[in-house]
């Protein structure tokens, strides 16, 4: 059998176990007619235990509507917020400084973030993610 074509790739940031056909989710994907509550409900029985977290989605339609997708790992600054116990990062992040995390932290998140980050050198993925803290107003203790 051939490989089916792909029409449309849909990328999303949907909440972990949340996902419901209200907007982000139903709009995108209903104008390439995929089912929504099939969507939703693969999607929140894949995420469940992630609670609070926002998952990036990438989403293939394909031509006769049917689709597959692929759940990434929450963007750094979601895990640095959440390591830091803030609701927000800084407003001024070159002159206010929020919050603090770890190194030991910060090598977690690497860790975490490994496989969607463009290195596969640990050392390099730390200091990835010690910048996204820094632009954050998070300062890195150790």
């Amino acid at each position: 059998m051939a490989k089916k074509a792909i029409k449309a790739q849909i990328k999303l940031h949907v909440p972990a176990g949340a996902a419901n056909p209200a907007p982000p989710v139903g709009p995108a994907l209903g104008q390439h007619g995929v089912n929504i509550m099939q969507f939703c409900k693969q999607f929140n029985d894949q995420t469940k235990g992630r609670d609070g977290l926002i998952l990036p989605v990438v989403i293939s339609v394909f031509e006769d509507r049917t689709f597959s997708f692929i759940i990434k790992s929450p963007p750094s600054s979601v895990l640095l917020k959440r390591a830091a116990n803030l609701a927000k990062a800084s407003g001024i992040a070159g002159k206010e400084k929020i919050g603090t995390v770890t190194k030991k932290q910060v090598e977690e998140i690497a860790k975490q973030k490994m496989s969607d980050l463009n290195t596969s050198d640990m050392e390099i993925a730390v200091k990835i993610i010690e910048g996204t803290a820094r632009s954050m107003g998070i300062s890195v203790e150790g």
